[in-house]
């Protein structure tokens, strides 16, 4: 049974801790201590709490993670973490899958563990320019029921000798429910009170089932439906100046339903998801026990594109055709769209991941042999689309849905971990830990109908043509060994070192060692150093694409390629290395109240990171990287001059490449502090809760231009500063949970602090650009959570996160201005990119719980 803190506290000790300026991180709800939770990522000893690790721990509940009022485990987290960002919003493709990332790093740089055992990556990756997100392709977290879940530790230090390569910034573990017995059945419905949009429904459930031997089998279960938001500007195409002056057939797009918000690319994905999750394990005599884990999603998302006006699809056929919608006869060209067409990108995803192992116990030693098997395939469509280029060659329609082709990854991983206590005469026996891993990667590239890349393709997004198209694999084996215990009782020390050989890049050793001193019952000290080293996605090594406007194009190279080559990058891309630095402390003045502080240090040299857009022709007018931009698409392309791009682009528009690249040196300083303190009053409990973190990141070396693209520039202002500015320097979480017999009030006032980006008006203006600054001031946005329990088994709850539908401040003016006057589509973008809250305002919703 908890004990908590009643009747009066050191005032004096609480002033303290909150002058000290530090940030703060904590689990707020329910009914359970975090900082007592006995906790299993971070450490292979057994028995260890959050409180007493030798690394940063923060344990999040799942009544915490229901209380946020999120759909889905991904934004529950992040309300919940400070040091997690998750992506607000994502254009195209990358809205479909967003992406988190933990320390103000690459999502590349997390790992994520569910049981304590690597998860499959995603195989849609994030190509958005000017995204601080921009080239992720970690786990989606959202294929993770939240009903499924027991609670979630985030090891926020860095762990890649113990985890493997991927754990620069930390490690996500997911600890799923091992109920026998009993279930949970949930509905939500909620929207955005804005524009009534992001309508959300869901409805899952939980069952623990009994299948003997002392086991358990816990079945998850969930659908989810959440639809299109539009927080987007009005189009300049479509002012009504604009529209006359255009005349004829543009000007019909003053009877399009919805007109003038004709253009809806910035908003939600509509998304349809459904789950399944199963957690089971089996005990045998002996303490031998059988465990399995499976999951399998599957996704239909669909995100509006740039609105295409009546004229973008015109021909002029042998006589003169009549209008479909006024009757006048439209003279020497056809118009088969008189009121233009709304391109969507759609996603139809299936998911799996399936582990199995067994683990137990053998002359004293701990073992457990495991292999799991996961995989991601995303077939890509343009839907309610054209292929402007055929039309306007052969005035056949033809199609209007295309299938663009498919991305698919998997990642097949085994080990065997074995742990045992050695009495050497300290004060605890030296745990030794040693195991060995082997993982088989794959990615590949899968072609589109002929249809949808030929003659610039699908307007919106063109499919994966041959020179796309690839199959990928790699293989990684390492071994590690680990070590921990206390020589004397106030002291603990532990080491890890880990061994990986990579089959495309080679091996290398990587090292890890942490300590902490207990001064006393209430203070210790803790601190670590580590060194990391990853290597590329084959994602980021081989994706490839056209990423098309109405007026614009830019082809994704891929940098392990000939054309990647050319542009002096090499073999391609290379690893990164990290060094990471953590000291801290941990306070406990009183029982229940615990304070830790943790400052960090993570360099990372050799930085992979996706380019500006590096133009070759900028509205009609060649650059002076004109020649060698050309030349790396024609080598994209295979040769023989055949450009992937629009035809309507090269004569007037605007093409460019984009890559990712290796050569950013970067060190970002931060700080995680956590602060929680249960307390009873004479009319309830309240949970008190202070959660923050600071985060600042500095660029320490920019490579050079190759010199194929002399005049250009690889990484420009605006690339530069989404690594800087676009995470907030600070967020602070105020919390408070009021338990109040069967009324339970949970209150969160988030606080975000500066973040900025640069805008530029590259296809506004002729050159050179001008950067803009997009600052956003501190920002406090409230979420609260309200629910009542009726009975033991039925429970309503009424939320909201961002109470008072806060929106971030409009982007530069100067540059929406250039865009307007430009008639640029670009201009619907009115909010930045990079707003750490989202551009959607304010989420109602309502909750329905039963328990059997």
């Amino acid at each position: 049974m908890n004990k908590f803190v009643k009747g009066s506290i050191p005032i004096g000790s609480l002033l303290a801790v909150m002058n000290t300026g530090a940030v703060f991180a904590a689990d707020t709800a329910g009914t359970t201590d975090a900082i007592d939770e006995v906790i299993v990522t971070g450490t292979r000893e057994s028995g260890i709490k959050a409180v007493d690790s030798p690394t940063p721990i923060q344990v999040v509940s799942a009544e915490s993670l229901k209380a946020t009022g999120a759909p889905d485990l991904m934004a529950a987290i992040a309300a919940l973490v400070p040091s997690l960002q998750m992506q607000a919003f994502g254009a195209d493709m990358a809205g479909n899958t967003l992406q988190v990332r933990l320390r103000g790093v690459s999502p590349n740089d997390v790992l994520v563990l569910v049981n304590g055992k690597r998860r499959h990556t995603t195989a849609n990756l994030a190509v958005d320019t000017g995204s601080p997100f921009q080239g992720g392709a970690g786990v989606d977290l959202n294929f993770i029921p939240l009903d499924a879940i027991d609670h979630v530790e985030v090891l926020t230090d860095g762990a890649a000798a113990q985890y493997g390569s991927d754990a620069i910034a930390g490690v996500v573990n997911i600890i799923l429910k091992k109920n026998n017995t009993g279930g949970v059945l949930n509905g939500t419905y909620g929207q955005y009170g804005n524009d009534g949009g992001g309508k959300t429904a869901d409805v899952s459930g939980n069952v623990g089932l009994d299948p003997g031997a002392g086991g358990y089998f816990s079945l998850t279960g969930d659908f989810r439906s959440h639809g299109h938001s539009n927080f987007g500007a009005v189009d300049p195409r479509l002012y009504p100046t604009n529209l006359a002056a255009d005349g004829y057939p543009n000007s019909n797009a003053l009877n399009a339903p919805g007109y003038p918000n004709l253009n809806r690319i910035q908003g939600d994905a509509a998304v349809q998801t459904k789950l399944l999750s199963v957690n089971a394990g089996w005990d045998f005599d002996g303490g031998t026990e059988l465990y399995f884990t499976g999951s399998y999603g599957h996704k239909e998302a669909t995100s509006y594109e740039n609105y295409r006006m009546p004229a973008k699809a015109a021909f002029t056929p042998s006589v003169a055709v009549p209008d479909p919608v006024t009757g006048a006869t439209s003279g020497p060209t056809q118009y088969p769209f008189p009121l233009g067409f709304n391109p969507q990108e759609q996603d139809i995803e299936d998911d799996y991941q399936l582990t199995a192992g067994l683990k137990g116990n053998a002359a004293g030693w701990n073992w457990d042999v495991t292999s799991g098997i996961g995989g991601d395939t995303d077939n890509l469509y343009t839907i309610d689309s054209v292929n402007t280029g055929e039309y306007a060659l052969t005035g056949i329609v033809g199609p209007t849905n295309f299938h663009d082709g498919y991305l698919k990854a998997s990642q097949w991983t085994s080990t065997i971990d074995t742990s045992h206590g050695f009495d050497i005469g300290w004060a605890s026996p030296l745990n030794f830990a040693a195991g060995i891993e082997y993982r088989r990667d794959t990615y590949g590239v899968g072609a589109g109908a002929p249809i949808s890349y030929l003659k610039g393709g699908a307007s919106s997004f063109p499919g994966f043509a041959p020179s796309d198209a690839s199959s990928n694999s790699r293989d990684n084996k390492s071994i590690y060994l680990d070590f921990a215990g206390k020589p004397i009782d106030p002291l603990q020390l532990a080491a890890a070192v880990r061994y990986e050989k990579y089959s495309d890049f080679g091996s290398t050793t990587i090292g890890k060692l942490n300590a902490r001193y207990d001064f006393s019952p209430e203070f210790a000290i803790r601190g670590a150093i580590n060194n990391g080293f990853r290597a590329p996605t084959l994602a980021e090594e081989f994706y490839s694409a056209v990423n098309v406007g109405p007026k614009t194009a830019y082809v994704q190279l891929p940098p392990n390629s000939a054309a990647g080559r050319l542009l002096g990058l090499g073999t391609g891309l290379q690893p990164e290395k990290s060094v990471d630095f953590t000291v801290g402390f941990i306070w406990r003045p009183v029982d229940h109240l615990s304070v830790t502080l943790d400052a960090y240090q993570i360099t990372i040299t050799n930085r992979i990171v996706g380019s500006a857009n590096i133009l070759g022709q900028n509205n009609g007018v060649p650059t002076s990287a004109y020649a060698g931009i050309n030349a790396a698409i024609n080598a994209y392309a295979g040769g023989g001059g055949a450009s992937p791009i629009d035809p309507d682009v090269i004569k007037n528009g605007t093409y460019g490449i984009n890559v990712f690249a290796n050569g950013i040196d970067t060190k970002t300083d931060g700080a995680d502090l956590v602060f929680q303190l249960p307390y009873e009053y004479s009319f309830g409990r309240i949970n008190w809760s202070v959660t923050a973190n600071y985060n600042k990141t500095e660029i320490t070396k920019v490579p050079g231009t190759p010199a194929l693209l002399t005049g250009a520039t690889l990484y420009d202002a605006q690339a530069l500063t989404y690594l800087t500015d676009a995470s907030p320097k600070y967020v602070i979480d105020l919390g408070a949970a009021l338990i109040l017999d069967k009324l339970t009030v949970n209150l969160h006032e988030k606080i975000y602090g500066a973040t900025g980006g640069q805008d530029n008006n590259q296809g506004d203006v002729a050159g050179p650009f001008q950067y803009y600054n997009n600052p956003i001031g501190v920002t406090p946005i409230t979420n609260v959570d309200v629910s009542y329990q009726f009975t033991d088994r039925v429970k309503l709850s009424v939320g909201a996160q961002n109470l008072l539908n806060k929106f971030p401040p409009l982007r530069n003016g100067t540059i929406l201005s250039q865009e307007q006057a430009a008639q640029d589509n670009a201009a619907v973008q009115q909010y930045p990119i990079f707003t750490p809250w989202g551009n959607n305002g304010g989420f109602y919703y309502v909750k329905a719980q039963y328990k059997f």
